[in-house]
């Protein structure tokens, strides 16, 4: 870093995104990306936007707001969409946790959390999952500060039920629940319908995931008028034009295309209960996940070097070197053909390990 950096940052330790691959060609597993291309109508909508490039994007989203609204069954002022769902959650951060008002998260967890936490200056306290990797719900009860929870959990892929999220809400009414809900159309239920019933609730999605449109960066927040106002005061006071033009009119096409996005989750878990049952025969044991990924460790090889072997073979799965998540891999749910030779490559790697 140059002699200028700010000391408030010199110890900020950033959030390591998956590897990019630029050079030798990779079946790419590691970062949760969907297998399957955006939406044709997305993909229309983006590239008639793009003849408009001189002008600015409409700062409201009016139209996409409009088209999730109606989707979401909620009103225009409950929902905010972003530059990814990252922004979202900082804009969170940023607008109900202070000095007075720490951060509650799990331990193990989405790693943006704490990276938001330190940036903004705020407390924060990581908590622990049990040993079998799920929220104790009580640890969550009566907190004095924000309280996020990634639902289903990453890089677990483990789910609370409704009623848990519901628990947690009303056990913290005077404190804010954000519930990340980056991975919720792949097996879990959303809190969406809850923002009605709970002023202190709000939802944040993405459309990297199941819509496959993680190159496009749109996230959103449902929550009461009141927190989309406050995050709005964030959003106006950092960047209005924050989502621009052609990732808002793909963002309507896929909403409009919704029976393509179904029939890729459903696509997505019948790949992932296969490929679970395949490393299961192959003595890997793995949570339950809700996800589009597995998250899975052998008992006899170390999760580095399955990891580095997968890599020397072309397959890029995600380590982490985290002691409690080091003898694990999680490994994204791509198309059959890539599932299989995910298969076929860690067999000879268990075979030669035996």
């Amino acid at each position: 870093m140059s002699r200028f950096f700010s000391e408030k940052y010199k110890s900020l330790v950033p959030y390591t995104p998956g590897e990019q691959p630029k050079g030798m060609k990779y079946i790419k597993l590691n970062t949760n990306e969907s297998p399957f291309p955006p939406s044709k109508k997305a993909v229309e909508y983006a590239a008639r936007e793009a003849e408009k490039y001189q002008l600015y994007s409409d700062p409201e989203c009016a139209e996409l707001v409009n088209a999730a609204a109606q989707f979401f069954g909620v009103e225009k002022d409950e929902i905010l969409f972003t530059n990814g769902s990252d922004e979202i959650l900082n804009f969170a951060f940023m607008a109900y946790c202070d000095k007075d008002h720490p951060a509650y998260f799990p331990n193990i967890t989405y790693g943006f959390y704490s990276v938001f936490a330190e940036i903004n200056n705020i407390p924060y306290t990581e908590i622990p999952l049990k040993s079998d990797f799920t929220i104790d719900i009580s640890d969550y009860e009566g907190k004095k500060g924000a309280i996020f929870i990634a639902n289903p959990n990453a890089p677990t892929g483990i789910a609370l039920a409704l009623s848990e999220v519901e628990r947690i809400i009303k056990a913290n009414t005077q404190s804010v629940v954000v519930i990340d809900e980056a991975y919720v159309d792949f097996g879990a239920e959303s809190a969406v319908p809850l923002i009605k019933k709970y002023d202190n609730l709000l939802v944040t999605q993405t459309f990297s995931k199941s819509r496959s449109m993680a190159g496009a960066r749109l996230g959103f927040g449902i929550g009461s008028k009141e927190l989309i106002r406050d995050l709005n005061t964030i959003k106006y006071s950092t960047n209005p034009y924050n989502v621009n033009r052609t990732t808002m009119a793909a963002g309507v096409g896929a909403l409009e295309d919704n029976d393509y996005t179904l029939e890729n989750c459903k696509r997505i878990i019948a790949t992932r209960e296969r490929a679970a049952k395949a490393l299961r025969e192959l003595g890997f044991e793995m949570t339950e996940s809700s996800a589009n990924f597995i998250f899975a460790r052998h008992p006899k090889v170390s999760g580095e070097k399955i990891y580095l072997d997968l890599k020397n073979a072309g397959i890029l799965v995600r380590h982490f070197n985290k002691p409690d998540l080091c003898e694990y891999n999680r490994i994204t749910v791509g198309t059959d053909e890539q599932m299989d030779a995910l298969i076929l490559a860690i067999t000879e790697i268990i075979g030669e390990n035996k």
